[in-house]
């Protein structure tokens, strides 16, 4: 392990993970819905509203992975972390850099004192799934994810009342 670096996200680094976003997507069944840029990953990671921070896992100059979060509130707890994507690369998966970017993970929302970290994993990710069970995650399945996209929003606001 003591070949791998994680350290926190630098602009430079967006292109790498821009590709391990589309990585993600392909696994998860859904290439075709990636529309990020790396202008839009660049103005909104590091523009005047910084919408995310991220962390990266590399040994020497080959990147293994990353965790992209954000802040986030809860009217019942506080404040939270929300994880949006966690990912190791497959070839260096099951060495134990799941576990070390994950509690980097959970060292940070310590530090910044949230209430709850949140994610999302599919029902289909067995390995996911068995992965977080090993960190003692509450994993929920009553709750619905309620989502509009950028054109539903202009529909709705484009509807009169």
């Amino acid at each position: 392990m003591n070949d791998y670096i994680i350290r926190n996200g630098k602009k430079e680094d967006l292109k790498e993970v821009l590709s391990m976003i589309r990585e993600l997507a392909k696994f998860e069944r859904a290439e075709d819905q990636v529309q990020t840029t790396l202008t839009q990953l660049e103005e909104d990671g590091f523009g005047d509203n910084k919408a995310f921070e991220f962390l990266i896992v590399k040994k020497e100059d080959v990147y293994c992975g990353f965790a992209l979060y954000y802040s986030g509130y809860s009217t019942w707890k506080g404040a939270t972390l929300y994880l949006e994507d966690f990912m190791i690369r497959e070839k260096f998966r099951n060495q134990g850099l799941g576990s070390l970017l994950f509690k980097e993970i959970v060292n940070i929302a310590i530090k910044n004192k949230v209430k709850r970290l949140d994610w999302q994993v599919l029902e289909w990710n067995k390995s996911a799934i068995n992965f977080y069970n090993k960190q003692k995650a509450s994993l929920e399945n009553q709750w619905l994810n309620g989502r509009l996209y950028e054109k539903d929003l202009k529909e709705i606001n484009n509807e009169s009342i």
